[in-house]
């Protein structure tokens, strides 16, 4: 897939709300400036998820040996850990054309039948954001999956009639980052399913120090500099190469251009970014709770407009890694600061009529 294609195909999927935070995960405008220049090509270059990788391995390799594509893909995960570039893995691999999409861009159930009958044997059709297709699309979805074939209206009121069409033998690739909003029919057509996790500190070192040797990047940069970025980049590898791109402007400004544990850890500061992750919206979020709830539980629609955030911000992009940090927890009452968020923070929790308020 040419930079052209990349760029027309994720424009889709930027999310303009909330890309100017650094440590966001979704799909930022940056990110198709960098995002194609320093995804790998192949499995041998892809870092980390290795169960995920070994598992492709098999499933090219004993595609090939038969000489047919590869059965359908399902990746599920947070935002930013690689499922749109393991599915161009997956073409390049099989050496065949990838088409990208993703499920609001498909409107009419013609819209995807246009693209599945222009589609070449072989080819590989990526959906992102699969979850949010239109019922009556993922309808025209299932027969393409299972016969590789598609239903079409012609004509109107009684002198309607379908025709079917047969298609070559192509390849789905479905995205998504919340598999549970996902229909049965649909999830159970997918022959293969993977799961990606946030990646562990020493793979974001490598990916880090990857990044920082290509071209498009060119930064000089230590492994300690790498450690320090890798830290605080949430598990995510695009937060890391985000973080990188500013670290790499602070330290070609303010030092000799060298990135360093010292450079890294000045720069990141600078943007607000503590040794953790965390920004300024995640501890303005903690500090609300705290100071004007005492510690939680607070609502989420009460805490939206206590922090001037929407609650859909605060419960997509804020809350899961919180949560997964365990500063904050969910109550049937609502959301609580937990001992290790006062911890962070450097506060003593709060008591509330003689008890602990977490």
């Amino acid at each position: 897939m040419s930079e052209k294609s990349f760029r027309s195909n994720m424009g889709d999927n930027i999310d303009d709300s909330t890309d100017s935070r650094l440590i966001y995960s979704g799909f930022s405008a940056e990110d198709v400036e960098v995002e194609y220049s320093l995804r790998p090509r192949f499995l041998s270059e892809y870092i980390g998820q290795n169960e995920v990788k070994d598992s492709l391995y098999i499933s090219i390799g004993a595609a090939k040996k038969r000489g047919e594509p590869i059965d359908h893909v399902l990746f599920y995960g947070p935002p930013g850990l690689g499922k749109t570039t393991l599915a161009t893995v997956i073409a390049n691999e099989e050496g065949v054309n990838i088409r990208t999409t993703s499920g609001p861009a498909i409107t009419h159930a013609g819209d995807l039948a246009a693209i599945l009958t222009n589609l070449s044997a072989g080819d590989i059709l990526f959906i992102d954001e699969i979850h949010r297709l239109n019922p009556a699309v993922e309808e025209v979805l299932y027969p393409a999956m299972e016969d590789f074939a598609v239903d079409i209206i012609v004509g109107k009121g009684p002198a309607a009639r379908s025709i079917r069409l047969d298609l070559p033998r192509f390849t789905l690739i479905g995205a998504t980052t919340k598999a549970g909003m996902l229909s049965s029919p649909l999830r159970d057509r997918f022959g293969i399913t993977h799961r990606l996790q946030p990646y562990e500190v020493e793979d974001l070192i490598k990916i880090i120090t990857r990044s920082a040797s290509l071209p498009r990047v060119g930064a000089l940069i230590t492994e300690g500099g790498a450690a320090e970025i890798a830290r605080r980049s949430r598990g995510t590898p695009r937060i890391a190469n985000r973080l990188l791109m500013r670290v790499r402007d602070y330290a070609e400004m303010r030092c000799d251009g060298e990135i360093n544990e010292e450079t890294a850890a000045k720069a990141l500061e600078k943007l607000g970014i503590d040794e953790l992750g965390l920004d300024g919206v995640d501890r303005n979020l903690l500090l609300c709770m705290i100071d004007k709830f005492g510690g939680g539980p607070v609502g989420l629609d009460t805490l939206a407009a206590s922090t001037g955030e929407e609650s859909s911000t605060i419960e997509d992009v804020c809350e899961p890694y919180l949560l997964q940090m365990g500063f904050i927890a969910r109550t049937p009452r609502g959301r609580v600061v937990t001992p290790l968020g006062y911890a962070h923070l450097g506060r003593a929790p709060q008591e509330q009529n003689g008890q602990i308020s977490f």
